[in-house]
């Protein structure tokens, strides 16, 4: 029982750290509401919402072999197909992915490309 508590209160904390890393400062304050309305809606296929417009990134890719990779943070990453949604539309006009930091790894948790209809 009292592995789980710990578990648990890892995974809490974990969460709490990369919710932290990304907030509005005031450097979205003129985004249109559209825009900010669909960085608010948009989630993953397996519905979990990709987060906010602080947390999105907007970014160029590639498309190798079937396959999207992007940028983040001086390496170029395959993008899971999880994560790849292409039913949301793209008002801003460029790739823009979401992604976390976890146990010293970095997960894309969606991706939506610039061309998304």
């Amino acid at each position: 029982m009292r592995q789980i508590a710990r578990v648990a209160l890892l995974a809490f904390f974990s969460m709490l750290t990369g919710a932290a890393l990304a907030f509005d400062s005031g450097q979205y304050d003129n985004v249109s509401p559209d825009i900010r309305a669909w960085f608010k809606a948009v989630t993953a296929p397996n519905g979990v919402p990709c987060c906010d417009i602080s947390d999105g990134h907007r970014t160029d890719y590639d498309y190798r072999e079937g396959t999207y990779w992007v940028p983040i943070e001086g390496q170029w990453m395959a993008v899971p197909e999880r994560a790849i949604i292409r039913d949301r539309g793209n008002p801003v006009g460029r790739a823009v992915v979401w992604y976390v930091h976890h146990r010293g790894s970095i997960i894309i948790n969606c991706f939506v490309p610039a061309d998304a209809v």
